[in-house]
């Protein structure tokens, strides 16, 4: 799999933005296992690549739940809005050890734990967003088509910007 690969919009039947985003938890998921398996078979070159794949799907994943689907929730969620600030902080946390990683060298002795931080960070978050977040956006009665349509296409502009 290629970085331009994974840039491409989904091809869900449904272009609901909770379909989207669970679709991206999905194969961020994978990555980090694809990754756990180069690292434990010393196969630096392979690692690296998957890690910078996963920071690249993570930073565009950040973008759109930040620029469009955060904004709505919050909008509609009024007296829960500690769930989107919550949200953003992990953003931000996650966003630090993505920098961390894309300076390090693959051979540093600190590069398989952040990458492992990382992905359990992730972990933790994906399972907020999927437990908490996303069944409170169904109940808003977000309009969750349109807001996954926007992300198709935000995604697909920053898919663009990455590979150019």
């Amino acid at each position: 799999m290629t970085s331009k690969s994974a840039h491409k919009p989904a091809k869900s039947a449904s272009t609901d933005a909770i379909s989207l985003l669970m679709e991206d938890h999905e194969n961020v998921k994978k990555l980090f296992k694809e990754y756990e398996k180069l690292a434990k078979h010393g196969d630096l070159d392979g690692k690296v690549d998957i890690a910078n794949q996963i920071c690249e799907e993570l930073t565009i994943h950040t973008m759109i739940e930040e620029e469009i689907f955060y904004p709505a929730a919050r909008t509609a969620f009024g007296d829960a809005e500690d769930l989107i600030n919550e949200a953003e902080v992990e953003h931000a946390t996650a966003k630090d050890l993505i920098a961390q990683i894309q300076e390090m060298a693959g051979d540093d002795p600190m590069y398989d734990a952040t990458v492992k931080v990382l992905s359990e960070y992730i972990d933790h978050h994906v399972k907020e967003e999927e437990t908490e977040m996303f069944p409170k956006a169904k109940k808003a009665r977000l309009d969750l088509e349109g807001l996954g349509m926007q992300m198709m296409e935000r995604k697909e502009e920053l898919g663009a910007e990455a590979v150019a």
